[in-house]
């Protein structure tokens, strides 16, 4: 009995001393640092072996979250959407086919040199059959619930939709007199330009609700610009078109089918496109917004049959995340939004979720570590020891993820901050010292 007591008293008290050592640490190096001194901070380090925290910092607590909302919509579609991707979904009927998008942002996405949904639309283009375009009646919002309007223009708030095509974006690059359009279908709408004789691209503006762009060219160095467009099913029927060299065959959907389709009568299946992972990683590595957006409306499409993101995290907060810490409000997918609520613990929660459910490699392959991704310049020394997701938005710095200690501990760690007014790289490296300390001393 004094031999169980004693065991007893030597855990309380190293469980007291490694609390006592990172709430000194955290004050040193967090809540006392200048760029954090009038900042809103939560702090919550897990340690999934004993099921205890070692640290709460106003863990409970709810903050904006800015991209770390990537985390639980990288749970969802690891959890939903399978090894691959659903590309394209084909109805057949006699000798009509008839096709949708699934929200897969990867059709003709630079970053997929291999494209078999494309593939196959062209297998069936002058083909016998009669191929008829049409998407449900109830479409994605174009922009997400509390996106910045001001920012339509801007290359990391891509419209969503139902069938996403060269990422819904428009690159620019080349001198004034020999601008590169990509695609091509868009050059002709450049309706105005101002240049210097010599000068490169150096800025795109859009018109708000059309796809009218001018150009300003006072750049002396060739970089490519990408504007989102304003997306349609009638633009994607014709960026398709174009893509195809336009096959007789083809329907566009301002056509009604002569024929009524029943669904007792069609054969329906499916095109694939991409490893699953091959999205998630660089929805990750590089925090894109438009990945992550798409990717939740997918997740909608596979569990519900229709594409609308609030009910999709409604039935999320329901069913897989009815235990979470704190009731969070989730609005997005990426994060854009600052609706969105989330408590430190609520994403320790949700990572471990991630970690029972999907193990360990998998999660090292899609999160960055040190070095890579939005991680690039931060964590080098940790590199391999660090796996997270960051989060920035004016005034909110976030960081979530999974981290090894020299002494073998597996700990997961959630650090939000908003309403700074200092350096987002100084709040940064204020928290990746405190982490890095974590590591060294545990």
């Amino acid at each position: 009995m004094r031999l169980f007591l004693l065991l007893l008293t030597s855990f309380f008290f190293c469980a007291c001393s490694v609390t006592k050592q990172i709430s000194e640490s955290a004050t040193k190096n967090v809540l006392d640092e200048e760029a954090l001194k009038t900042a809103h901070v939560g702090i919550s380090i897990y340690e999934p072996a004993t099921g205890k925290y070692w640290y709460n910092y106003q863990g409970d607590k709810y903050f904006v979250p800015a991209s770390n909302i990537k985390i639980p919509t990288c749970y969802a579609a690891m959890k939903y959407l399978g090894d691959s991707l659903v590309g394209l979904r084909v109805a057949q009927q006699n000798d009509h086919l008839f096709f949708s998008g699934t929200a897969d942002p990867t059709f003709f996405h630079e970053d997929f040199k291999i494209q078999p949904v494309f593939n196959y639309l062209k297998q069936i283009a002058n083909s016998k059959y009669n191929v008829w375009y049409r998407e449900k009646i109830q479409q994605p919002a174009h922009w997400g619930s509390g996106w910045s309007w001001s920012d339509y223009d801007a290359d990391y708030m891509t419209e969503r939709n139902a069938f996403p095509v060269y990422g819904n974006t428009v690159s620019f690059s080349g001198r004034f007199d020999s601008i590169n359009v990509f695609p091509q279908y868009f050059k002709k709408q450049i309706l105005s330009k101002k240049s210097t004789p010599d000068g490169y691209v150096s800025e795109v503006n859009r018109e708000m609700r059309t796809n009218n762009f001018s150009t300003v060219s006072y750049g002396k160095t060739n970089r490519k610009l990408k504007i989102p467009f304003v997306t349609s099913d009638t633009l994607t029927f014709n960026l398709l078109m174009e893509a195809l060299n336009n096959p007789k065959n083809f329907v566009g959907p301002n056509v009604a089918p002569p024929i009524f389709f029943k669904n007792e009568q069609q054969q329906i299946f499916a095109i694939h496109s991409q490893p699953t992972d091959s999205l998630l990683k660089p929805m990750m590595h590089r925090s894109d917004n438009f990945f992550a957006e798409q990717s939740l409306l997918m997740v909608s499409n596979e569990r519900l049959g229709f594409m609308n993101d609030a009910k999709i995290i409604d039935t999320i907060l329901k069913t897989d995340f009815k235990d979470l810490p704190q009731k969070p409000r989730w609005v997005d997918g990426s994060g854009l939004s600052r609706y969105n609520l989330f408590s430190p613990q609520d994403f320790v929660f949700i990572l471990k979720k991630m970690k029972t459910e999907f193990g360990m490699p998998r999660i090292k392959n899609i999160m960055a570590t040190g070095g890579e991704g939005t991680l690039n310049s931060y964590y080098k020394k940790d590199s391999t020891f660090v796996y997270a997701k960051t989060g920035t938005l004016s005034g909110v710095v976030a960081i979530s993820g999974f981290l090894y200690t020299k002494k073998g501990k597996e700990l997961i760690f959630s650090v939000l901050v908003n309403n700074h007014q200092g350096s987002a790289t100084n709040v940064r490296r204020a928290v990746e010292k405190f982490i890095e300390g974590i590591r060294e001393k545990f």
